[in-house]
């Protein structure tokens, strides 16, 4: 009888963060729909969104953290991650 291939610790993980990452971006478009209603531009929703995330990031990882992060979507910024014309394949 053929064993069926178990998925590794790894995988496992790498499943809960993008279960979590998920979950992370429904609230996070949940915030942002709630925003818009009462009437706030979405240049600073966006503007609060990316201020709170780097003072979270720096009392997390500090100062180097959040410069590495930073340049991490920088990079897929250029890569076009973030593109509303990109396409997945």
């Amino acid at each position: 009888m053929e064993r069926m291939m178990e998925p590794s610790l790894n995988d496992i993980d790498d499943m809960i963060v993008h279960e979590k990452m998920q979950a992370a971006l429904e609230h996070q478009n949940e915030a942002w729909a709630d925003g818009m209603a009462d009437g706030i531009e979405p240049e600073i929703i966006a503007d609060a969104a990316i201020a709170l995330a780097m003072r979270e990031t720096i009392r997390l990882h500090g100062e180097g953290g959040a410069e590495a992060m930073l340049e991490s979507l920088r990079e897929r910024m250029l890569a076009g991650e973030f593109s509303p014309e990109r396409t997945l394949q």
